[in-house]
């Protein structure tokens, strides 16, 4: 039972650039407990010149991500800014990759499943090595402007997550 003044927790499944903690401490402005697990039925999409992974259904698919455990309102609200229209927020079960325990998550799924921009599959290490410092740069950016929107929208913002077109040599 909770108390009048208690919020109940959340616990959010992550599957793309949220697994790494530097990214989830900026955004939550904390560093949740992080459980590795798994989500069946699903696909992580790349997404045409975005910095970010997106998941849609999938009969056969496989996504190994994380749970970020005990979530306030406040912290749910920030993940939902950051995340915008383009996602929605849903309620899945996810296996813990240590126990094999099921556990009901929320997740964020790609609006559109029938988007032409989905191809391939989201790689966590290529990100890190070629995106993660460019995506912590449009985080903060996003951080500030949410603490302080003097009048910008956040559309403003959409455009750090897009990944550049290659410099002319």
């Amino acid at each position: 039972m909770t108390s009048s003044n208690q919020s109940p927790s959340h616990d959010v499944f992550v599957y793309g650039s949220f697994q790494e903690p530097a990214v989830v401490n900026l955004i939550l402005e904390c560093s949740p407990v992080m459980v590795s697990a798994q989500l069946h039925g699903y696909h992580v999409y790349r997404l045409k010149g975005r910095l970010h992974a997106c998941i849609s259904p999938s009969e056969n698919g496989l996504i190994n991500g994380k749970i970020l455990s005990g979530l306030t309102d406040s912290q749910l609200e920030n993940l939902d800014m950051i995340e915008g229209s383009e996602y929605v927020r849903k309620t899945v079960e996810v296996v813990l990759t240590d126990t094999s325990e099921k556990k009901q998550v929320e997740t964020y799924i790609w609006a559109n499943k029938d988007d032409p921009n989905l191809y391939g599959e989201w790689d966590f290490e290529e990100w890190k090595r070629l995106h993660m410092e460019k995506f912590i740069e449009a985080s903060t950016k996003f951080m500030e402007w949410k603490k302080n929107p003097d009048g910008r929208s956040r559309e403003e913002f959409e455009k750090f997550v897009f990944d550049d077109p290659p410099a002319a040599a």
